[in-house]
Order: C-alpha cells, then sequence, then structure tokens
C-alpha cells in the first residue's frame, strides 16, 4: 500500500520519526555549549580590547596586570642597580609603589643612594661635557649637553661634516645621520624665529640621532625615517656640497644643509619629532630613547607619547616589562575580530539548537498525547 505521494506507510512513519529524533540535536547543543563557554568570554575579552585600543596606558594596565608582580619588580631594581642604571631602578620603585607592589625597603634605599650620586655636581658635569662633545649621552646631564650642541649648531655642524666627508671621500656614510642633522640645521632657524615655539621638534630630532649613533632605533623605524628623508633632503645636492664640508668652515656647512632641506615637505617627520620630544620631556631621554628601540613606525611612537603623557616616570619600566604590548594592540586587530566574530557564530547556532530542541521535544509530546487520547477513544469504544 502506498500514500497519496507514492510513498509507503511504512517509510513515512520511518521518515517522521527520523526528523523527530532529539538525540543528534542534544549532543549539538551540548557541544556548542562547550564552544560559547569558551568563545564568549573571549569575545567580550576582545570587545573590550577594542574599547581601549587607543588608550594605551589602558592597554599597559592590563598588560602588567598579567606580567608585573614583587618578584619581577624586585628582580629588575636589582639588574637595573648592577647596569649603574639608576634612572630605570627609580622607574621600577615608582611604578611598583603606583600599582602597591611590595618591594623591600633596602632597595628602595639602595636605588635613592645611587640616584643621589648620579645626580652630583661632578657627575653631571662630566656626563654633560661627553654628551656636548661626541652627541652620545648617557643620562639627562648628558643629554642637555647634546641638546645644547645641536641647539647652536655644533652638534649638528660636526655630524653633518663627519659624515658628509665621509660620503664625499667614497667612505661608508650613515646617510640617516646625515639627514637629521641637516634637517637640525634647517629647524633650528626657526627656533630662534619662533622664540623656541618647535624646540620640542629641535630635541626630539637630536633624540633620533642619539638613538641612531647608538643602535637604539628599531629596524622599522630607520626605515621610515630614511623614507622621510629622501622627500626631504634633496639627496644629489647634498652630495655635491659635502666635499665642501670643513669644521673650520661650519657656516659653509650649514649653509648647504640648509639649501638642500625642503621644510614644506618635512611634515611627517617634524610630527615624529615632536612625538619624540613629548616623551622626552614627560619621561626622560632614555625613555625616548627605549620607545624608539621598540616602535616601528611614527604612529607607534606617537602611542608612546600618549603613554608616557599619562605615566611620566613610570614609562621606562613599563616600556621594560611590557614591551610592544604596551603599544602593539592593533597588531592584534585580526586575533579580537576573529574571537568575535567565532563567540557571536558560536552563539547563534546554540541558540538555534535550543529552537530545534525545543521543537522537536514539543512535537514528540503531542504526537504522544494524540495517541494517549486515541488509545483511550479506542479502549472506550471497543472494551474487550
Amino acid at each position: 500500500m502506498r500514500d497519496a505521494e507514492g510513498f509507503a506507510p511504512e517509510r513515512v512513519q520511518l521518515r517522521v520519526a527520523r526528523q523527530h529524533r532529539l538525540a543528534p540535536v542534544l549532543l549539538l547543543a551540548a557541544l556548542l555549549a562547550i564552544g560559547a563557554a569558551i568563545a564568549v568570554p573571549r569575545g567580550f575579552e576582545a570587545g573590550h580590547l577594542f574599547a581601549i585600543e587607543d588608550d594605551p596606558a589602558a592597554i599597559a594596565d592590563r598588560a602588567l596586570d598579567q606580567s608585573f608582580n614583587s618578584t619581577v619588580a624586585t628582580r629588575e631594581i636589582e639588574a637595573a642597580l648592577a647596569a649603574k642604571d639608576s634612572d630605570l631602578a627609580q622607574s621600577f620603585v615608582d611604578l611598583a609603589a603606583e600599582r602597591k607592589v611590595a618591594v623591600d625597603q633596602a632597595l628602595i634605599d639602595k636605588t635613592k643612594a645611587a640616584v643621589a650620586e648620579d645626580a652630583t655636581a661632578t657627575h653631571a658635569a662630566q656626563s654633560f661635557a661627553y654628551g656636548l662633545v661626541t652627541g652620545e649621552p648617557d643620562d639627562m646631564a648628558g643629554f642637555a649637553g647634546t641638546a645644547l650642541g645641536d641647539l647652536f649648531v655644533f652638534g649638528d655642524i660636526r655630524d653633518a661634516v663627519r659624515e658628509g666627508s665621509r660620503l664625499a671621500t667614497g667612505q661608508e656614510a650613515d646617510e640617516l645621520i646625515l639627514g637629521l642633522a641637516c634637517v637640525g640645521l634647517a629647524i633650528t632657524a626657526g627656533t630662534y624665529a619662533t622664540m623656541g615655539a618647535t624646540a620640542p621638534v629641535r630635541v626630539g630630532l637630536t633624540v633620533a640621532k642619539v638613538a641612531r649613533k647608538t643602535e637604539r632605533l628599531s629596524a622599522g623605524m630607520i626605515a621610515r625615517v630614511s623614507r622621510m628623508l629622501r622627500g626631504v633632503v634633496d639627496g644629489p645636492a647634498l652630495r655635491r656640497a659635502a666635499s665642501s664640508f670643513s669644521i673650520t668652515e661650519p657656516q659653509v656647512a650649514a649653509r648647504a644643509a640648509r639649501d638642500a632641506v625642503k621644510l614644506e615637505r618635512a611634515g611627517g617627520l617634524l610630527d615624529l619629532g615632536r612625538d619624540i620630544g613629548r616623551v622626552q620631556g614627560k619621561a626622560g631621554t632614555r625613555a625616548a630613547l627605549d620607545g624608539l628601540k621598540i616602535a616601528e613606525s611614527p604612529a607607534e611612537m606617537a602611542r608612546v607619547a600618549k603613554l608616557a603623557e599619562k605615566s611620566g616616570s613610570r614609562t621606562r619600566a613599563i616600556l621594560k616589562t611590557a614591551g610592544r604590548g604596551a603599544i602593539a594592540l592593533s597588531l592584534a586587530t585580526f586575533n579580537l575580530t576573529s574571537w568575535m566574530v567565532s563567540a557571536l557564530f558560536t552563539l547563534l547556532m546554540f541558540v538555534a539548537s535550543l529552537k530545534s530542541m525545543t521543537e522537536r521535544g514539543a512535537r514528540r509530546y503531542f504526537r504522544w498525547r494524540k495517541r494517549r487520547r486515541m488509545d483511550r477513544e479506542a479502549a472506550a469504544t471497543f472494551p474487550a
């Protein structure tokens, strides 16, 4: 026998029974519930990270929550003192105090003594002179000497003459330092004209030169700055003028350098110098150098500047502990997006499986009630 659609009644019943099975739907719902328990919290966390993506201080706080404790603070302070870096040791002391992390009082006193020793007049004078002459400072006093030398064009002329002479004689020259020195010479005149309004840019370019000399400029930043300089400095004109550079005639070198620089094209480079100057002003020279070592682009240096404005003296300790995790959240955007999409998809599938399970359960219940009613009617009609 076949029904109106051409199917045998037994096959129709088998097909209906398969459609109403609960076991597969229950298994799928259980698996989706497990997936949702894993993905949904990660999705909420990813959403929170998107909310703080433009706040480096909040990103740094989250990174420190996971990696900074009393053991780390003690280890880093001891390592900084052993390396004669009292500035970094004090930065960790300040960070520990701000986050209420316990540090042995004897270690704090030792740090204060080291800071006081580095601040003595003799040490400061020596550092100032060393920074003024070499342009490679080790501390704030040394950087003050380097910045003063650049502000009075001595430092930029020294660097331009040295690298320009090497370029003119066919030796290996550092064209990045040469370009920064030339831009510095062009900006210095503007610094005088604007009564110091461009001083942060001037300071920032000095820090960038120091970072290059001491190999603390990241590979990505080297590539970006070199590309900027190619658009700002007339390379062929500078190479032709380099043969006339002489330390005994600084005005010639200064004039040639200024003529080779097109400041109207230097917007990006000036913004970078301004951001570096902001870090130096808020957190110190070494914090700016640490930032240049971590940042791979001017945009990331701007994030370091935001962090320094909120964290001040704690910036070095944060960068040392969190590294790029304090500024490079944007690199994880794909992972964050995938977690959010996975959480949403898993949650929707789980709700869909619950809907399907409810519908099948309701059908089974109504069919069971219908069979019960039919059985009772049959029993009342045919008692035997």
